[in-house]
């Protein structure tokens, strides 16, 4: 599905929200950005387990229609488990 069908930034961050969550069930996503500008936090304790490498793998195999079609451009990537994240707040 398109993200660029989506009329406003907020819509496409809650999509790709929603997709990343859908495609990775153990993974709270949350997303920031504009245009088609994206930096995503990724909190997982399975995912912080891999290397940076597979991490990204993971997330760009579900992203990269959307790069390959131009609906995103940029994503930038940090990943937390769910301890690390909560000592954030």
């Amino acid at each position: 599905i398109p993200l660029r069908l989506v009329g406003s930034e907020m819509c496409i961050r809650d999509r790709v929200k929603s997709f990343l969550e859908t495609k990775l069930p153990d993974v709270q996503v949350e997303v920031d950005g504009e245009g088609c500008n994206f930096q995503l936090n990724l909190i997982s304790d399975e995912l912080a387990g891999l290397s940076p490498v597979k991490r990204q793998q993971q997330i760009y195999a579900h992203l990269n229609p959307w790069i390959a079609d131009g609906s995103i451009h940029a994503v930038s990537m940090k990943f937390f488990s769910r301890a690390d994240w909560a000592a954030r707040s």
